[in-house]
């Protein structure tokens, strides 16, 4: 039975795996890779179970860290060298899902929350916002248990910018009623 879609072989699957790893910042697990690779239908999860280790063997990947991996140089010169076999609607598509996966990553990486228990059973919520130079806030909340201080935690990872432009709005807002 043919294969619909633009990925037809293992080949097809090993030049797209090339492709977003070239892309890709950081070291990315397999999961990650089906999830920036599926822009086919007709590509499946065990295809990249199976193309993974033998781009290792082939020394086109290698394993950095426990089950995450990224592209040689030897991958990336030769992704780079088939990268036009793929398909354009792909290829596209493989893109944008490398660059969302990218902010994504690096904005993990400037906001970073932590829940820990207080002796009373209730429960601090610190989060901490950074950029490119350093910390630009840091905040203590107190959460009377948990769950609210996981929801809390959740909610200041998802909304750290608005809290900080908020907060230096609302700041610098009477800064004309201090002269």
């Amino acid at each position: 039975m043919q294969r619909l879609g633009f990925i037809h072989d293992m080949l097809d699957v090993k030049i797209l795996i090339l492709f977003v790893l070239a892309r890709v910042n950081c070291p990315v697990d397999r999961q990650q890779i089906y999830e920036l690779c599926y822009q086919d239908d007709s590509l499946s999860y065990f295809d990249i179970c199976t193309a993974i280790p033998e781009m290792i063997r082939s020394g086109h990947l290698t394993e950095v860290e426990q089950e995450r991996y990224q592209i040689t140089d030897k991958g990336r010169e030769d992704g780079g060298a088939t990268q036009d076999t793929l398909a354009y609607t792909v290829k596209t598509r493989a893109e944008n899902a490398v660059e969302r996966f990218n902010r994504q990553t690096r904005r993990g990486s400037y906001v970073k929350t932590q829940v820990q228990p207080r002796g009373s059973g209730e429960y601090s919520v610190r989060m901490s916002l950074d950029d490119e130079m350093g910390n630009l806030m840091s905040m203590e909340l107190l959460a009377p248990n948990q769950r609210q201080a996981v929801r809390l935690s959740k909610l200041l990872e998802k909304k750290a910018e608005a809290v900080y432009n908020l907060t230096m709005a609302e700041l610098l807002n009477d800064e004309d009623e201090l002269d």
